[in-house]
């Protein structure tokens, strides 16, 4: 799905780094880190949709750092779940209770989501986080926020994978414009 979507917004693909502007990296939490590393150390800044390596972000912040380059990571790339997040977090300030039920395919290999985590720590406090991993899913989340005798209920859901393509986009097209280290979530670029 993002290889088309890349060439068609005049992008040009390539196979090694020596040829690369910048790297996207929508891999393995197994295998991002090393691939973010040898990008740095080839010059090159790179864009990172990879979930699951939370604890490797200080690392690839300082060695982004160190080598004067920006390194961007997003726990999701599809504007209106960034909206979702921020306007859950808003109504939080407003109701006193809320719990996330995040639903995806079942091959993701992280349970909760990042971008759940992404939601929770946006709204404060210790939420409970629902995970849900069946076939026919793509990625959705609802935040429930809860008060005297009201529900409010903040639902986004992605039917296919073309709904990352924009924010991938918006964050090539801003990476070099980013301080070097790691700039993460695409509210920063919103």
């Amino acid at each position: 799905m993002l290889a088309p979507a890349l060439e068609s917004a005049g992008h040009e693909l390539v196979d090694a780094l020596d040829a690369a502007e910048a790297m996207v990296d929508f891999t393995r939490p197994d295998a991002v880190v090393g691939n973010v590393e040898a990008a740095l150390a080839a010059g090159i800044p790179c864009v990172v949709g990879t979930s699951g390596w939370e604890a490797e972000h200080e690392r690839v912040g300082k060695a982004a750092e160190a080598a004067g380059l920006a390194v961007f990571f997003a726990p999701n790339f599809a504007v209106g779940a960034v909206l979702m997040m921020r306007f859950a977090a808003e109504a939080a300030r407003h109701l006193p209770r809320a719990e996330i039920v995040e639903l995806h395919h079942e091959t993701k290999l992280d349970a909760p989501s990042g971008t759940a985590k992404a939601t929770a720590a946006a709204i404060g406090g210790d939420l409970p986080i629902h995970s849900v991993r069946l076939p026919g899913l793509v990625a959705h989340q609802e935040v429930l926020l809860g008060g005297p005798g009201q529900l409010l209920t903040i639902r986004h859901d992605a039917y296919s994978r073309e709904a990352y393509v924009p924010g991938v986009l918006l964050a090539l097209g801003r990476l070099r414009s980013l301080p070097p280290g790691l700039t993460i979530g695409l509210e920063a670029l919103l």
